[in-house]
């Protein structure tokens, strides 16, 4: 981006027009309003960047530096920020969207090196720092990324070597909260250590971040082997990779492990990130990544073992991604959980199962899976949006408690410290 605002600026200024010089070079477009000649401004002020408008039928198009966006008038006057249409002490709109006319001109336009300003036919006038235009525009947000991630597979988390939280440091001191936020906003997964290995110590952890979520399976939940649930989950098994509650229509945002005790073999905790193989499928096979992304799917659970009588179910596609900018925000992976496909017609169905088979290669390679032996006094904390997760199968006695955690508050937690989230 600095690039290119350099670039700009070695071309020289926009000059006003009418005078000597560079004129910037406006296509003509049939805006479908007869105008006797569309509006033009130019204007560069010493050090500022490049900037040139024009009006057209409905919108304004402003160029500022190497952004251009085309800009609706309904919505510049929407989102005026004066104070009789913005409350700027709670950060929230007060003007009445309704009753803005949708067919509304501004009737004057200047803009200086700062600020754009339009003057409506009522005489109300509205500013806007370009700065603020570029970066809520939709043309700026297109270049902005919602959530800084670092994508990974085993080899490069484990050269990352990112450190564990202390739990006192975790708990008593708000450097120690925000070095586990960024860790975990940054690679999906983040541990704890020195965790006292109960229930009750690992309830404590989770509320330092969040309100625990309530869910069929209780507050916290308690695991061992003995199939209680009519789950898989509560077997010794091996499991495939996988994101829990898919059947829920907004799937739990993080989940929390701390095994409690393990007397026996195996039981190793695998880990995958999700973002990398979806990034993998996209370089690759861009098709398949589009087509994951649209195909909507059923997945659900079904109980019926002693008094639990559940059936849950949640559709989505795969792969959610903003459609803006195409930046993925949730994985729904779960080949237990997924139900008939009937949500997609026939000429579809082969192609999303090609499309499944090339995610499914990208998640089952070798190199992208990280074991990790959870011990007692280690917590796991897992963004269940990205990473997957599974294990091996193990032998002995094996206990595991945890919760899900509302993405909301956690992602609140790090944004009083200070974190982009």
């Amino acid at each position: 981006m600095w690039c290119w605002r350099l670039a700009w600026l070695l071309r020289g200024p926009c000059r006003q027009r009418g005078s000597s010089g560079r004129r910037w070079p406006w296509p003509r477009r049939d805006t479908g309003t007869a105008l006797a000649a569309p509006t033009r401004g130019h204007h560069t002020a010493p050090g500022s960047l490049p900037c040139a408008w024009q009006l057209h039928g409905d919108h304004l198009e402003l160029r500022y530096g190497p952004t251009l966006m085309r800009l609706d008038f309904v919505w510049l006057r929407d989102h005026c920020r004066s104070a009789s249409c913005y409350n700027a002490k709670t950060n929230q709109r007060s003007l009445d969207t309704a009753s803005v006319d949708l067919a509304i001109r501004p009737q004057a336009v200047r803009v200086d090196e700062t600020t754009l300003f339009l003057t409506w036919p009522d005489g109300h006038v509205t500013r806007y720092g370009l700065e603020w235009l570029v970066k809520n525009s939709y043309e700026g947000q297109k270049k902005q990324v919602m959530h800084p991630r670092i994508l990974w597979n085993a080899e490069i988390y484990r050269q990352a070597q990112v450190p564990s939280v202390d739990c006192r440091s975790f708990l008593e001191t708000d450097e120690g909260l925000k070095e586990f936020l960024q860790n975990f906003l940054l690679y999906g997964i983040a541990f704890v250590e020195n965790v006292a290995p109960t229930k009750e110590d690992t309830e404590i952890l989770a509320e330092r971040i969040s309100i625990i979520r309530e869910t069929i399976y209780g507050r916290m939940w308690y695991f061992t082997s003995d199939f209680s649930r009519g789950d898989t989950a509560y077997t010794k098994l091996a499991l495939d990779r996988h994101t829990d509650t898919t059947y829920f229509q907004e799937p739990c945002g993080i989940q929390v492990f701390h095994c409690l005790k393990h007397e026996g073999t195996g039981g190793r905790t695998l880990l995958v990130d999700g973002f990398h193989a979806a990034e993998q499928v996209l370089r690759r096979a861009p098709e398949h990544f589009e087509l994951l992304t649209r195909v909507p799917l059923k997945h659900e659970y079904v109980e019926n073992v002693g008094g639990c009588h559940n059936h849950m179910i949640g559709v989505g596609p795969v792969l959610n991604v903003y459609p803006w900018n195409n930046e993925l925000y949730l994985i729904r992976y779960n080949n237990y959980d997924r139900a008939v496909i009937n949500t997609v017609p026939y000429d579809v169905v082969r192609r999303w199962y090609h499309a499944h088979r090339a995610l499914t290669t990208e998640l089952r390679r070798p190199e992208n899976e990280l074991w990790v032996k959870l011990k007692p006094g280690k917590a796991l904390f897992v963004d269940n949006w990205r990473v997957l997760h599974g294990r091996e199968a193990f032998t002995g006695y094996r206990q595991l408690c945890g919760c899900y955690l509302t993405r909301d508050d956690v992602l609140n937690t790090a944004r009083l410290l200070g974190l982009q989230a």
